[in-house]
């Protein structure tokens, strides 16, 4: 679902840290170049990891009407690429390089009825959509599934606003989401906007494919680090570059290439757009898909993979099967 944005850096002055769910953080920030944020939003921001500096995403949560002040909530994830345990360090007084607003999630109005979908902390793409559609007084469902009530970032005030509008579900309370149930209900005009980890988004896009549900009305935003499988230290061998790179738990394969001197083209840096796509030449395990680009017949055939966020594993189960290597797995690639 990508869209033109052009990105217009600033500096934004943090002026609220709270803690709204467990290790769930929202962080308010005040931008040098106000733009209010449309649903579906977006700001890239500059991160500091290990003395590298680094560019994440965050959904805006609100903004004001004049722009003045933007509302992201990061999680702090044990798994993730050091830029959440980043933006937990953050006190109100200091500044940021961000974007303005970025649209790749838009929300489009005229359906006829609407099912918002949110995993996790997938929940701030959805807030705004599901104000604006409360607002217009159309048809909607808002789903938001998540482990337990303690780690749903604004749980209490989202059953406040939009009532029975609004159906949850709770693992831990044994009412886990049923995405059979959820697709099988939806009516053929329906458009459905989601946003969570790819188990969730994955199993969902199947169901809509298997109902012959029209595709351009399933919409939706990917985490870009969420996968299948926990994040292994891997190999990456680059021959027509003489290079061969070790990508830790906590870098990409891209960041790690451009740490190495290759110049690689990108865009999203989420597994959406595919600009970064590597041939693959040579695999020694398998491959853990994380792009929402390729299709399933592409990722089952290992030849190619989104190098910005999809990583190599040892040995891989379940969804797709591969060959178990004894040490770090290894990729051989070519380049564009």
């Amino acid at each position: 679902m990508a869209a033109t944005n052009i990105e217009v850096w600033q500096l934004g002055t943090v002026v609220e840290v709270r803690d709204i769910a467990t290790d769930i953080q929202r962080i308010v920030i005040e931008p040098s170049l106000p733009k209010k944020a449309e649903p579906g939003s977006h700001i890239d921001v500059q991160v500091r990891i290990d003395g590298h500096t680094d560019t994440r995403s965050y959904s805006v949560v609100e903004s004001s009407e004049d722009g003045t002040r933007l509302a992201i909530s990061v999680l702090k994830a044990p798994l993730s690429r050091g830029g959440s345990v980043f933006m937990h360090t953050l006190q109100p007084g200091d500044q940021l390089e961000i974007t303005q607003p970025l649209q790749n999630f838009p929300l489009r109005v005229g359906a006829e009825r609407y099912i918002l979908l949110a995993g996790g902390i997938g929940i701030t793409a959805m807030i705004n959509m599901a104000r604006v559609l409360k607002n217009l007084r159309l048809e909607y469902t808002f789903v938001y599934a998540g482990r337990s009530r303690a780690a749903m970032a604004y749980l209490t005030e989202l059953q406040e606003l939009h009532g029975e509008n609004l159906v949850v579900h709770v693992d831990d309370e044994g009412t886990s989401l049923d995405v059979k149930r959820l697709v099988g209900g939806a009516a053929e005009d329906t458009e459905l906007y989601m946003c969570g980890p790819i188990r969730l988004m994955d199993a969902v896009r199947r169901t809509w494919t298997e109902r012959e549900l029209s595709y351009p009305n399933l919409r939706f935003e990917t985490f870009g680090n969420s996968g299948w499988y926990d994040p292994e230290k891997f190999v990456v061998k680059v021959p027509r570059l003489n290079l061969e790179v070790e990508v830790p738990q906590h870098r990409s394969m891209l960041e790690a290439l451009e740490d190495a001197g290759a110049d690689m083209m990108f865009d999203c840096r989420k597994g959406e757009c595919g600009l970064c796509e590597v041939k693959i030449l040579k695999l020694e395990g398998a491959i853990d898909h994380r792009d929402v680009f390729y299709s399933a017949r592409q990722k089952n055939a290992t030849e190619k993979m989104a190098c910005c966020v999809s990583r190599a594993v040892t040995s891989k189960t379940g969804l797709m099967a591969g060959a178990s290597v004894a040490g770090p797995a290894v990729v051989t690639i070519e380049v564009s």
